[in-house]
Formats: structure tokens, C-alpha cells, sequence
């Protein structure tokens, strides 16, 4: 890789820039300056230093966040805070984005990533990854609302969603329940409750594929994943198509 993309892609600056740094003996490699920016380095191999900071390159990064209610699913707007202004400005050069999306009043679950390919399979329509979300409900929750879900809801547009699973967890004038879904349609699971004549009143994603939100993180907080969480994911995209 060429050094002066290999700094600009971590932040350091333009290639303009960086071609200014190495001249004045700011970079060196394996202890040396180098004064061309245009030499190639092996990142894996040899050691990158700017201003005797070294410099650990990655050329992808994975975020769980626990997005919070108000913040919208979006890297940019000129209007609404988005999940991506929640971050450090170190994730800035990575030009991470959120993969799907969650509504503006939902919390949970979110990824972001700069990996185009593997969020492309975790939101490809032939994978049916599952998500699953905890919610709470004005209404009775019953079992032949579950029934129902397992069939396919019909929703208002007249498109009928996938096979859903659905569990109580708490049954009364308010329920709280768990509900698996296959796809990610526009407020899908507020459209499939109303269907049945009931109303979400709290709705928080919890799982993606085998990927779990960790209940340490608060609403708003976020890290990178693990690299076992990494496998869970890309072990997500492989599920086998329905």
C-alpha cells in the first residue's frame, strides 16, 4: 500500500499534506524517514510512525452501538442529530455508516461500518438475517396474534410480511413481548402490531443474526466489537437463504 493512503485513510490528512509531512521527516517506517510519500509499506509487517506516534492501521471498522431514541439512522442530515455524529472523531477518517436503519424513537442495536460488502449480505433480501426486538404494547398481546405472526402479517399497503415469530413475555393492558423478524420493512413491526389492532409504545432491537447488543452499553454509548463478535456476524451473512 502506498504510504500516502495508507496515512490519509487513518486521518492524517490529504495526500497534498501527508506529501508535505514526509518531506519534513515527520514519517518514518521501521525507524527510518521516508521522504516519499509514494513508497509502498506492508502494514501487517512494518511499523508506521508519524511524529513518533505509531500508527495501527485497519482498513475496516465494526461499531455496536446502543442507539438511543431522537437520533436518526443516518451518516449525515443538516437538521437531525445522526448516529454517526455520536461518534469520535477518530472513527471520522473511516467513513463509517449505519447498516439499515433504526426509526427515530427506536433504540438498540445498531452497526456501523465502512465494510460495504459485508453490510450489503447482512441487508441482501435472499439472506432473511433475523432481528429480533423486545417491545411493549398498548393492548392484550394473545397466542392467535402469534399465530398470526407465524403466517405473515398483511400489512396496510397490502404486502404480506414473512413468517414471524412471536413470544409474550408479560400479557395485560400493556405486553411486553420478544418478535423475530426476516426482513426490515418501513416501521414493520409497529405496522404488523396495528394490524391486529394493538400499538407499540416502546420498541428496542436487541439481536442481528448471532450478533447480541451488549447490555453494558448504554442508550447512546457504543464500542468496537469483539473479534469473536466479528465471526458471529460474518457467521450472520452465511445463514442459509430461505
Amino acid at each position: 500500500m502506498r504510504l500516502d493512503k495508507l496515512l490519509s485513510n487513518m486521518g492524517y490528512g490529504s495526500r497534498k499534506e501527508i506529501k508535505k509531512l514526509c518531506k519534513s521527516g515527520a514519517v518514518k517506517v521501521d525507524g527510518k524517514p521516508v521522504k516519499d510519500s509514494s513508497a509502498h509499506v506492508d502494514p501487517d509487517t512494518q511499523e508506521v510512525e508519524i511524529f513518533g506516534e505509531i500508527v495501527r492501521y485497519r482498513e475496516f471498522v465494526y461499531v455496536m452501538m446502543n442507539k438511543p431514541q431522537g437520533v436518526i439512522s443516518a451518516t449525515e442530515d443538516i437538521v437531525e442529530e445522526t448516529v454517526v455524529d455520536l461518534l469520535d472523531p477518530e472513527f471520522f477518517a473511516f467513513e463509517v455508516f449505519p447498516v439499515g436503519r433504526l426509526d427515530k424513537d427506536t433504540e438498540g442495536l445498531l452497526l456501523l461500518t465502512n465494510d460495504g460488502k459485508l453490510a450489503h449480505e447482512l441487508l441482501s433480501p435472499r439472506k432473511h438475517v433475523p432481528k429480533r426486538y423486545f417491545a411493549r404494547i398498548e393492548g392484550r398481546v394473545t397466542e392467535e396474534d402469534g399465530k398470526v405472526f407465524s403466517k405473515g402479517v398483511t400489512l396496510d399497503d397490502g404486502y404480506k410480511t414473512l413468517p414471524a415469530e412471536l413470544t409474550i413475555l408479560v400479557q395485560g393492558n400493556v405486553s411486553e413481548i420478544e418478535l423475530v423478524i426476516y426482513e426490515g420493512k418501513y416501521h414493520q413491526v409497529k405496522r404488523m402490531f396495528e394490524a391486529v389492532g394493538k400499538k407499540v409504545t416502546y420498541l428496542k432491537r436487541i439481536a442481528m443474526g448471532r450478533l447480541v447488543l451488549d447490555e453494558n452499553l448504554e442508550p447512546g454509548e457504543y464500542r468496537e466489537l469483539a473479534e469473536e463478535e466479528l465471526d458471529l456476524l460474518r457467521a450472520s451473512e452465511r445463514m442459509t437463504e430461505k
